[in-house]
């Protein structure tokens, strides 16, 4: 067992406020990298500016980063640094942009190309990486990891690397009270998906059950409360505390089935990430039982529930799949959700059947 995480993690109110000189310490002109609305939106951008001007820290922005960014996006965000000689960046938003970013700090440090962007031995450098969540969800403001569409392909893949673990995150739980119901729901799926997933990895670490369990926890006795009120800010830390869990859980187990299984929902059928992995989270749990049976129990002991009442619970999201999963999508994506990385960290073996059989009870 092993338990690492070098991000300095600074969560309360009026954070930047409070904690933004760390800033000063890793560059001395920031990229921005952030979407079109959500830094400004947020409030993020509002505490931002004066933090930077303070202490003579000059920035450019790069707002074009869209839910599941692609990798031409990446490319065009190195160009932007390097053009504007920035020494670091700062990554606004949910886990797109901080995804971006941390991609955009690595082919830009080490000048890749678009070939060579998922070539670990080509990772040498990495420019500092500061991460102000906007959303619930992700907890990549904790971890090493990058998600990003291929157009050409279109599939979606990840690659880590230890050089990408932002320096700081700087967490405030009122940068989400402009999200929708939606969007928090589906962020704190996604979130919990993670916690899930540390369970279900095979590297599974028993440091990681407090995390797990208070995760699990804050999100199954909160975010009903929160999506019924979504200005409560308790309710909004709460979840925002259960995601950043959520990340430290997958950078040290990092994902299984669970999320190989979504990626194709969202490229193909649009879905966000969180609600594909909703839409199948109940299938993966009954798949993986049999093998992970006392880690459930585990679980469902410390919440006082049963399996059944978690089932009722996630049912009352109403995360529903409204589309044909066509012969053509199951002929090209089962093949692709095989290949995936994740697919070794499941904690049985997985055969093709068995996702098409998930994929057609959708």
């Amino acid at each position: 067992m092993n338990f690492h995480i070098p991000t300095k993690v600074y969560f309360e109110d009026n954070v930047l406020d409070k904690n933004g000189h760390e800033i000063v310490k890793y560059g001395k002109k920031a990229l921005i990298v952030t979407g079109k609305k959500s830094a400004e939106k947020s409030g993020v951008i509002n505490d931002l500016l004066p933090v930077l001007e303070k202490h003579t820290i000059k920035y450019a922005v790069y707002s074009e980063i869209m839910e599941n960014p692609d990798i031409l996006i990446i490319e065009k965000g190195k160009e932007v640094l390097l053009s504007q000689n920035c020494d670091f960046i700062i990554a606004i938003g949910g886990g797109s942009p901080m995804d971006a970013g941390k991609a955009i700090s690595i082919m830009g440090a080490n000048n890749l190309s678009l070939d060579s962007l998922y070539d670990p031995s080509k990772h040498i450098i990495a420019f500092p990486i500061i991460a102000i969540p906007t959303t619930s969800g992700t907890g990549s403001e904790v971890t090493q990891y990058s998600v990003l569409n291929n157009p050409i392909t279109n599939s979606k893949a990840g690659f880590g690397s230890e050089l990408m673990f932002p320096k700081i995150a700087f967490l405030d739980a009122k940068y989400t009270l402009s999200l929708s119901k939606t969007v928090t729901r589906d962020t704190a799926i996604d979130a919990l998906s993670h916690l899930l997933e540390g369970l279900y990895s095979n590297k599974y670490n028993e440091y990681l059950l407090p995390f797990i369990y208070k995760g699990i926890a804050l999100i199954y006795n909160t975010l009903s409360k929160s999506l019924d009120d979504l200005d409560d800010l308790f309710y909004r830390k709460s979840l925002m505390l259960a995601a950043n869990y959520g990340g430290i859980v997958i950078a040290h187990t990092s994902t299984t089935l669970q999320h190989s299984i979504g990626y194709p929902l969202t490229t193909v059928y649009g879905l966000s990430h969180g609600l594909a992995n909703g839409v199948v989270m109940k299938e993966i749990m009954d798949l993986y039982e049999p093998h992970i049976k006392d880690k459930l129990h585990g679980l469902f002991d410390y919440l006082k529930i049963d399996k059944l009442d978690f089932f009722s619970w996630l049912d009352s999201f109403e995360m529903t799949f409204k589309h044909k999963i066509t012969e053509e999508f199951l002929q090209t994506r089962i093949p692709e959700v095989m290949k995936s990385r994740n697919m070794a960290l499941n904690p049985c073996s997985i055969s093709e059947k068995e996702i098409e059989d998930i994929y057609r009870r959708l």
